[in-house]
């Protein structure tokens, strides 16, 4: 709702089909067999950030630490964490809820793509569509006990983040951006979406910061030096910097990134 609308305000949200900044929704609730203590939603300005490593890495690591770790992959249109974590095979139903698919780590996991009868078939929905399907995806599936949910959410501030930031139950939100001056203006528009819906920032993590020379060990810069020094004049909890690793292709394709030897360990203790 605009400024010059404002006064016409009834503060029904729940009845309101404006969009505005102060729109106070019911946070949806999850179904009698699902029981999370903690949901994190990892965001980004823009896309090609590594967002969804970002999520891999983080729910590989809080299951080494003995948490029970579940990945809701928001990016409908563009699913990527099956591929990560090598899950094949349709979801399927159970009291009328849906089933996630478990990595052999025990990582539970929904995704359109596990949904799709063609694995190559787009998907080509609308908004409304597509973010009614990142609500089922928390109220439909049976996700047992968990620690921590991590949603992977679509780059942007969008349909799909702005349903996530309104209905779930956030405990805050991790921002993956890389070390490029055009990254970090568009990644303070995300963070200005969460300031202004009050959802709490756990930090920022710089992906493909830097590339390690595999003679001397040098950290080489190649898209130029760290922005995280920005983020914390702003502000901000600065967490991990992740290197470059041209590895991670090769372990992806092999079934093998979560045996991966990347880890985040400063995000993992901001979120104990």
């Amino acid at each position: 709702m605009s400024e010059t609308n404002s006064s016409n305000c009834n503060h029904n949200c729940a009845d309101c089909q404006s969009e505005c900044s102060s729109r106070e929704v019911p946070k949806d609730v999850a179904n009698q067999y699902s029981h999370i203590k903690k949901i994190i939603a990892v965001v980004s300005g823009k896309g090609g950030v590594g967002k969804s490593t970002v999520c891999t890495l983080l729910a590989k690591d809080l299951v080494k630490k003995g948490h029970k770790v579940g990945i809701m992959d928001a990016d409908i249109t563009g699913p990527s964490i099956p591929l990560m974590l090598s899950l094949k095979g349709p979801a399927y139903g159970e009291d009328n809820l849906i089933i996630p698919l478990e990595t052999k780590s025990g990582i539970k996991v929904i995704s359109a793509q596990m949904l799709l009868d063609d694995q190559e078939s787009p998907v080509i929905w609308r908004g409304p569509i597509l973010a009614g399907m990142v609500r089922q995806f928390f109220t439909e599936v049976k996700w047992g006990d968990l620690d921590y949910l991590i949603i992977d959410l679509p780059p942007g501030t969008g349909d799909v983040p702005l349903t996530v930031f309104q209905s779930i139950p956030l405990n805050g939100i991790i921002i993956v951006t890389t070390p490029q001056e055009l990254v970090t203006t568009i990644v303070m528009k995300a963070v200005n979406m969460a300031k202004m819906m009050n959802i709490p920032i756990i930090g920022v993590i710089e992906n493909m910061s830097y590339v390690k020379c595999p003679d001397c060990g040098k950290e080489i810069e190649v898209f130029g030096p760290s922005h995280l020094p920005l983020y914390k004049e702003k502000g901000l909890s600065t967490l991990d910097r992740l290197p470059l690793e041209p590895i991670v292709t090769q372990e992806i394709t092999e079934g093998k990134f979560t045996e991966t030897k990347l880890s985040l360990p400063k995000t993992i203790e901001a979120l104990e």
